[in-house]
């Protein structure tokens, strides 16, 4: 009995100082195992006078039962301590302030390529896109610009070989999808992308540079269609009261063709120093598809007839977002980048 209250004590003292469930269970293990001394002092009952084994039985097991209510007890207190500092770890404090994610704007010429493509899309066109390098077939000759033209000097193009170049004008993209589909009509699609030119870079003009081409190729098309359409982009650019005029031109590949200009946005054609006081900004070159062109592709110009136009990106978005330098559009800076949004 003496042996069985010492087990008693120490196995409430080990209980007690246990300060988590690993060393809780090994407790359990030694005082309540087949190998613990517990079981070892039962086995001295068969030593014992046959009236006194009922009370050391009784005794034994009440020794069991109380250290097994004590473990469960400890267990629930150690479970408790455990939640609770595993919640002060993990505590947030919903008053500071939470970091705020960093989200990218688009690049300002993304924005005015993606506000025209919805505008053509919007219209029936396609978007068609190719290949930056070309050859003098695509860029050239079938835009009617004949071997000896100034465009082909070396100084304007970044000529590969003699047949290979990096385009001029995504004009080379009009020549090519025309001869693909010649002869269905219609034919309406806009080409943006990346063209190159031989040129030094200063505040208005760069190498590299985007643009966008237009063409609409169809029966009993007109230079009527062509305002229209260039009066609608005007407006939907630079906003609704804008204004339209056409000034004859050439070009190699249409004709007539004509330099259109559009009424000063910021001076609403008054005259300021932005439209150097004349009220009109030049945006871009259009024109009737040349007929030379049109039969080349594969079509009947006495048939169908159409228009083009093409529009310098970077221009669009420096009258629009009234930036001075075309570098910048190039630099890389993310102040400069972050003042852009897209306007729906």
């Amino acid at each position: 009995m003496i042996k069985l209250e010492q087990l008693k004590l120490e196995g409430l003292t080990k209980i007690n100082e246990a300060t988590n469930s690993k060393t809780l269970q090994e407790v359990r293990v030694m005082y309540l195992g087949k190998k613990g001394p517990i079981q070892e002092v039962m086995k001295s009952m068969k030593e014992l006078p046959v009236e006194e084994r009922p009370a050391f039985g009784q005794e034994v097991n009440e020794v069991k039962q109380t250290l097994a209510e004590a473990i469960e007890n400890k267990k629930i207190q150690i479970e408790e301590e455990e939640v609770n500092a595993k919640l002060e770890a993990e505590k947030i404090d919903i008053t500071l302030e939470g970091i705020r994610p960093v989200i990218a704007t688009l690049h300002p010429l993304t924005i005015v390529t993606q506000e025209l493509e919805d505008l053509f899309i919007g219209l029936g066109y396609t978007i068609a896109e190719g290949p930056e390098l070309t050859t003098d077939l695509y860029n050239f000759e079938r835009a009617n610009i004949p071997k000896d033209h100034p465009a082909r000097d070396m100084q304007d193009t970044f000529y590969i070989d003699v047949e290979n170049l990096l385009r001029t004008h995504t004009t080379a993209v009009q020549t090519l999808v025309l001869e693909e589909n010649a002869p269905k009509l219609p034919v309406k699609l806009v080409c943006p992308g990346k063209v190159y030119r031989r040129d030094d870079d200063d505040a208005t003009h760069s190498h590299q540079f985007q643009q966008m081409e237009a063409l609409v190729v169809d029966e009993n098309i007109t230079l009527a269609d062509l305002k229209g359409t260039l009066e609608l982009m005007a407006k939907r650019m630079f906003g609704e009261e804008r204004e339209i005029r056409f000034r004859p031109s050439f070009f190699p590949f249409t004709e007539p063709s004509v330099e259109v200009d559009v009424s000063c946005h910021m001076c609403g054609g008054k005259g300021c120093s932005t439209c150097k006081s004349t009220g009109w900004i030049e945006i871009l070159g259009a024109g009737m598809v040349h007929p030379a062109v049109l039969e080349m592709a594969g079509y009947d110009a006495t048939e169908c007839s159409g228009f083009a136009f093409g529009v310098g990106i970077e221009r669009i978005a420096m009258l629009k977002y009234g930036i001075d330098d075309i570098r910048h559009f190039y630099t890389n800076d993310v102040r400069f980048l972050k003042t852009f949004t897209r306007f729906e």
